[in-house]
């Protein structure tokens, strides 16, 4: 697709710097912000794709000057609500995301990994969303030009063996019957973002293949089980799914019941845990936090901020 962030893919070789901010780059980037957060709006409030699109397109190229000013890095761009941002724990770099609905049936995801780098320059990876053309979501290893696609809310920084692991919680606005939830394993390799990999250990119970590349939770649309990680637990938590209809294979008959289960991080995988809590959960008093979608199926652009769901 020919105007998947254009702009972000030609910029990777554009440097900055990436010192403190000094007051007059805070002003430009305040100016530069402004005149995108309208952009950014319409990229969910337009009621035409057409619409979107053009969004979509000036607020990209807005954005990617806006990266362009000096010391860009540690601004924050708070104010573009609909633009998901996540960073892990040693803030060496910052995921921006945000969903693009073409029809009721097709959602597109873009966004772009922005690199700390000691000297100041700008290192920018785009994320392609290549979604329509990979068969296997749960298997597929990719790169940032063969991204499987997802708006993230949550990045678990782990390590074992001196490595670093970043585990990205996300969501896919998949298509007219179902939502999806994802968890996947980003790493570097040669300095570059890999997304997926064999990090994930389930039962045979399960139904699923015992060490998928990702997680992917499809459901109901806008039942939103929830999916976050627990400090207190120190886990990833979310809910169980089963079929209203006692069809588990058709997606869209999945609806959360109020038990939850989970993965712990054991030994560099995801272990999968398969009940949390002695009793199904009380309805109300779910133990993690809201989820991205409003009672009335809205999304909630505030929950798109790298906050919890």
């Amino acid at each position: 697709m020919k105007w998947i962030l254009p702009s972000l893919i030609i910029l990777l070789s554009y440097t900055v710097s990436a010192q403190p901010l000094p007051p007059a780059s805070i002003k430009v980037l305040k100016q530069k912000e402004d005149s995108i957060k309208g952009f950014a709006t319409k990229l969910i409030m337009a009621s035409t794709a057409e619409e979107r699109f053009t969004a979509d397109s000036l607020f990209t190229k807005g954005f990617v000057r806006a990266l362009q000013v000096n010391n860009s890095f540690a601004y924050p761009f708070d104010s573009l609500l609909p633009i998901a941002k996540v960073y892990p724990t040693d803030s060496s770099f910052r995921i921006f995301t945000w969903g693009l609905v073409i029809n009721e049936n097709l959602t597109r995801q873009h966004g772009a990994i922005q690199m700390k780098t000691a000297d100041g320059s700008l290192k920018l990876f785009p994320l392609i969303d290549k979604s329509d053309l990979i068969k296997n979501h749960r298997d597929t290893i990719a790169d940032n030009f063969n991204w499987i696609g997802a708006v993230y809310y949550k990045l678990i920084q782990t390590s074992y063996k001196n490595k670093k692991y970043y585990t990205l919680l996300g969501f896919d606005e998949n298509n007219i019957r179902t939502d999806k939830k994802i968890i996947e394993v980003m790493t570097f390799e040669g300095g570059k973002p890999i997304f997926g990999g064999n990090f994930f250990v389930l039962e045979k119970t399960s139904g699923l293949p015992n060490t998928p590349g990702r997680y992917i939770m499809e459901y109901k649309k806008e039942t939103s089980p929830k999916l976050n990680f627990d400090k207190d637990l120190n886990m990833i938590v979310m809910e169980h799914l089963v079929s209203q209809t006692g069809e588990p294979n058709k997606k869209f008959t999945l609806v959360p019941d109020g038990d939850y289960e989970g993965f712990k991080w054991i030994n560099g995988k995801w272990a999968y845990i398969s009940k949390i809590f002695n009793e199904v959960t009380p309805l109300g008093k779910s133990p993690v936090p809201n989820p991205i979608r409003d009672d009335k199926g809205n999304i909630d652009p505030t929950k798109l901020k790298g906050g919890e769901n």
